[in-house]
């Protein structure tokens, strides 16, 4: 027997519907973690009847999914928009007529339909059903209608059938089917599809996380910023295939692969590190919650308590985002964030004029789910043509997915 393929890593979504083969996800779901899959299984109510979501979530090490709004998910309610980003591949096995058909026609009434509309990897349909409902020519339209879409559709098998007839309609083997994502994964890879990569051959510059501002050797003026919006954006970039350059603050987040970063500390050190990289720059996203003001005058030791009160002279820091602004070139695309916490979008809209930016990303830290520390975010976007758009809270990796869509978006439209 040759050995499984190697899919260290790769992220499959595994949807099982209600067919007697639903007992076969077992082995399937088996096979690709013995190949290095991390497997996310979603189950129709009807596969419950045949195959336990117990059995299947003990398999994949993850708890199986059913229901659209599924209880103790963070974000569940946009959860499918998460699943449909985090999988390299969305395999159907066994696929019966009726999703298969709901599939033709864009349902979206479960957790299988509604993350197979938000997919963006390849879907592979593995069909399963008896002899005449396979043959049926409305059967065999939707199966054209999935191919034509673009999903990658598995001819039944050949074989003794649950209602005793022999004929085509049996769920492919799950040694065959695992062969087939191997395949797919290895095309999807090699060929770097366009819609996969859509900032392939452009570059991004992000800032991330708080400054430090020394007072001293000992104490610094900061900020609760974490970094995580900034760190999304540059994690989401790189998927799409852009070539990212991370200015980033001191923070405790690991980098995101495939991303060159540059670490500093003070607004000075990020203004230097921004200008000398923001000429090269497609795509501006300045993220960071730089300081606005830094000691005029830090000591070279440690300040004793010796005063009650004590007068710190500041000066203001280098506006980075106003310079880039003023320097910006035909065809960069600048996208600043403004935290405020009163009159947010009026003082958003003067910020993104004053500094010439295309889009500015405004929250309010002081509401539930927003701002720093927080692994959410909810946000209004806002582009200098007066357009914008609230978004609810979400994780902030979602907002980072959303933000990249508009800009590419917009600068698609405007580039045509």
């Amino acid at each position: 027997m040759p050995p499984p393929p190697d899919l260290s890593g790769r992220h499959v979504v595994l949807g099982v519907t209600g067919s007697i083969a639903a007992y076969k996800a077992a082995s399937l779901v088996r096979r690709l973690k013995k190949a290095g899959a991390e497997v996310q299984v979603l189950m129709t109510p009807d596969a419950e009847r045949f195959v336990t979501p117990l059995t299947l979530g003990t398999l994949s090490e993850q708890e199986v999914l059913t229901d659209i709004f599924p209880e103790n998910e963070e974000g569940s309610w946009t959860k499918h928009v998460t699943l449909g980003q985090w999988a390299d591949l969305f395999v159907i096995a066994p696929a019966t007529a009726q999703t298969v058909a709901k599939l033709a026609h864009g349902f979206c009434d479960s957790m299988l339909t509604a993350t197979a509309l938000s997919a963006r990897c390849p879907l592979l349909v593995c069909p399963a059903m008896d002899r005449d409902m396979y043959q049926h020519p409305a059967t065999q339209d939707n199966l054209d209608r999935l191919r034509k879409i673009g999903y990658e559709v598995m001819p039944a098998a050949h074989g003794e059938l649950a209602s005793g007839l022999v004929g085509q309609g049996r769920m492919p083997e799950p040694g065959d089917i695992l062969q087939r994502v191997a395949d797919l994964m290895a095309e999807t890879k090699a060929s770097g599809k366009a819609q996969d990569m859509p900032l392939a051959g452009h570059t991004v510059l992000v800032t991330a996380g708080p400054t430090r501002e020394p007072i001293d050797p000992a104490r610094v003026l900061t900020n609760p910023s974490t970094g995580t919006m900034g760190y999304a954006v540059a994690a989401a970039a790189a998927e799409r295939g852009a070539s990212v350059t991370l200015v980033t603050g001191p923070t405790s987040l690991s980098p995101p692969s495939n991303v060159e970063v540059a670490a500093v500390q003070t607004a000075e050190e990020m203004n230097d590190a921004v200008q000398a990289r923001r000429a090269d720059a497609d795509y501006v996203f300045m993220a960071a919650a730089v300081a606005d003001y830094t000691p005029a005058d830090p000591s070279g030791s440690k300040r004793k308590k010796t005063d009650e009160d004590l007068v710190l002279p500041l000066r203001r820091t280098p506006d980075i985002l106003k310079t880039l602004g003023a320097h910006k070139r035909t065809g960069q695309v600048l996208v600043g964030f403004a935290l405020e916490t009163d009159d947010a979008l009026e003082h958003a809209r003067h910020k993104l004029e004053e500094k010439n930016l295309d889009w500015i990303v405004v929250n309010d830290p002081t509401e539930d789910g927003a701002g720093f520390g927080s692994s959410t975010n909810r946000v209004t976007l806002l582009r200098a043509d007066g357009a914008s758009e609230d978004l609810p809270r979400m994780p902030k990796a979602e907002v980072a997915e959303i933000l990249l869509d508009r800009v590419q978006a917009a600068r698609e439209k405007n580039s045509a």
